[in-house]
């Protein structure tokens, strides 16, 4: 397969990419005031070469191709746009939304950023990951994390960079977090209807490049990123990355033309009556049974384990990645994935559900993938709200045995066991909001999932009733209290351990202000104490919570074997475990008083 993007080789700069369609292809060369100098590029079969004397690291750079416009036919050929390497891994400027993006014959070279040639750098295989399954990971919006942060410097909040400050390091080690797992640090571009409702895309979910980094969240580049992965790494914690592989901020038929589209739009799946797939509800999917598509997303992780040393990946909607249309288990990525030298042993996460045909997927990603559980989350809600019964919440407090248990019974246990992520309500807003308020997000409250068996303890929102405060700070602590004596590994989003709000908003990946950003300074500071000691606890015993464990003993308030009835009893409201040696602490769970007492 051809080398593909940007890279310098004795003494010459080289240029590749793929445009099977068009009729002439051009390399753009930018300098000083934007200038744009274009050079004719040469067919090489599939794709387009050319060469240039010098090495010429930092030369901005972007491609124009010419063919035929046809939307109809899948065709989006346009020499006035200016189109981003697929392969380009830093950018000179963020993406922004705007109609001339779609326009046939408007020129974009203004507004549309251009790749940036990489110096040459030695790969060098990276250590083994820090994290292993059984751990804590904490889920970091790199922006809202850190613009509020009282000890991170002004000038460093809002970026990758700021990760590395010894004040969050410190935060990190006393929550005891094994890995960090970064929301998209790819850059991205705001949907079409934001900018009218002046709003942006805050969360980074609609990505156009797959390796180029954000220039706002990453203004230096892959050498910010690395020296932030080194930092962590050198204090014991891993570094994950949320990828979005399964559709381009392209958007639909009536999307930008930015990068793909313009090159190739066979990337992108189609029906067989020419409609675009819309798996992800973005308006677009990548088609995973294209081997170039593979490719493209294998180099893009190679790229950040050698460049960067990341331990390893989420994928967002990850049943895309093995659809051809439909999810295949034995899908081509898993085994490209696993016999690649520098990916084979990298930790692997799975979303294991889209919103195509087919597409809940819990449990059926490879045996060695970690898999996000909602049904974690979603029965141990709906048990402290007073709905699931004792069985269903020991079936998830042992590893959700029903999902993982059946194809690895004595092996790791698979689970990623959450109580709430970005995409939803935060810990705190899960007693505090009966219902969504997502009126910001200028979409009359319509957005969002509209079940989160959440409750509200009596008062929808905010509320100075000392009873209403005490009611929910307790069900906190029972909620965090069953999520820390699960078996698997388990997922914090950063603030949840200290009741962080959105203001009852289930989907804040609009809000890139005081909603979406963390209040460090009103933080819940004897709730933050209370999840470091769960923490603590838990990370004295690194490897008790990673695999099924049999026997394990479960004990009802008479201290006498659980009896089958009274697993689906609706009037049953205690349950205590007790494992053998190596096992996790002993825990009792008391749904009446709204307790969890974890080792007595």
């Amino acid at each position: 397969m051809t080398r593909l993007g940007a890279w310098i080789e004795q003494g010459a700069t080289h240029f590749a990419v793929r445009a099977p369609a068009a009729r002439a292809l051009w390399l753009c060369l930018f300098g000083e005031r934007r200038a744009e100098q274009r050079i004719a590029m040469i067919r090489q079969g599939e794709c387009w070469t050319l060469s240039l004397p010098g090495e010429r690291a930092g030369q901005a750079y972007g491609f124009r191709a010419d063919g035929e416009w046809s939307p109809d036919a899948g065709l989006w050929f346009d020499a006035a746009k200016l189109l981003v390497d697929p392969y380009a891994v830093e950018l000179d400027r963020r993406f922004v939304q705007d109609p001339r993006l779609a326009r046939y014959g408007a020129d974009t070279a203004a507004i549309v950023p251009a790749a940036i040639v990489p110096a040459p750098r030695a790969v060098v295989k990276p250590a083994a990951p820090r994290f292993t399954p059984g751990g804590l990971i904490y889920e970091v919006n790199v922006r809202g994390f850190t613009m509020l942060h009282p000890d991170v410097p002004q000038a460093l909040r809002g970026t990758v960079a700021a990760l590395a400050h010894p004040s969050v390091i410190a935060r990190l080690k006393a929550l005891h977090v094994t890995a960090v797992e970064l929301m998209p640090v790819i850059a991205w571009l705001d949907e079409r209807h934001l900018p009218p409702l002046g709003l942006v895309n805050a969360w980074g979910y609609n990505p156009v490049a797959m390796m180029a980094l954000d220039p706002g969240l990453c203004p230096g580049g892959v050498a910010e990123l690395r020296d932030t992965v080194a930092a962590l790494h050198a204090a014991g914690i891993g570094v994950l990355l949320d990828m979005v592989f399964n559709h381009s901020g392209e958007s639909d038929r009536e999307g930008g033309v930015l990068s793909l589209r313009g090159l190739d739009a066979a990337a992108y799946a189609r029906a067989a009556d020419g409609t675009l797939i819309n798996d992800t509800g973005c308006g677009n999917t990548l088609d995973f049974a294209v081997d170039w598509v593979r490719e493209l997303a294998l180099a893009t992780m190679r790229h950040f384990v050698s460049a960067c040393g990341v331990d390893g990946f989420r994928f967002d909607l990850a049943p895309v990645l093995a659809r051809g249309p439909g999810f295949d288990p034995a899908a081509p990525i898993f085994a490209e994935i696993a016999a690649d030298p520098l990916l084979a042993n990298r930790v692997f996460i799975a979303e294991p559900w889209d919103i195509g045909p087919g597409g809940y997927q819990l449990g059926n990603f490879p045996g060695h993938w970690l898999e996000w559980n909602d049904r974690f989350r979603d029965d141990v809600r709906r048990f402290w709200r007073g709905e699931a019964t004792i069985g269903a919440l020991a079936t998830r407090l042992a590893g959700s045995t029903d999902v993982f248990g059946p194809h690895f019974p004595h092996g790791d246990c698979r689970s990623v066991n959450f109580l709430a992520a970005h995409d939803g309500f935060t810990l705190a807003d899960t007693v505090a909001y009966a219902e969504r308020h997502n009126e910001a997000n200028g979409e009359h409250n319509r957005d969002g999932h509209g079940e989160n068996f959440s409750w509200n303890n009596g008062v929808e929102g905010p509320s100075d009733d000392p009873a209403v405060i005490a009611a929910r700070a307790r069900d906190l602590r029972a909620l965090l209290g069953t999520l820390f004596a699960s078996t698997g590994t388990i997922m914090l989003t950063a603030g949840d351990e200290f009741g962080r709000s959105q203001q009852g908003n289930n989907n804040a990946y609009c809000q890139d202000n005081a909603i979406g950003w963390i209040d460090w300074t009103g933080r819940d500071r004897d709730l933050e104490a209370y999840v470091q000691a769960l923490s603590a606890r838990r990370s004295a015993q690194p490897g008790a919570y990673s695999r099924f464990h049999e026997p394990v003993h479960w004990l009802s308030r008479d201290g006498y074997p659980i009896a089958a009835a009274e697993w689906e009893a609706p009037e049953s409201h205690y349950l205590r475990c007790l494992g053998e040696p190596g096992t996790p602490p002993a825990f009792t769970i008391d749904r009446t008083t709204r307790t969890v007492v974890i080792g007595e």
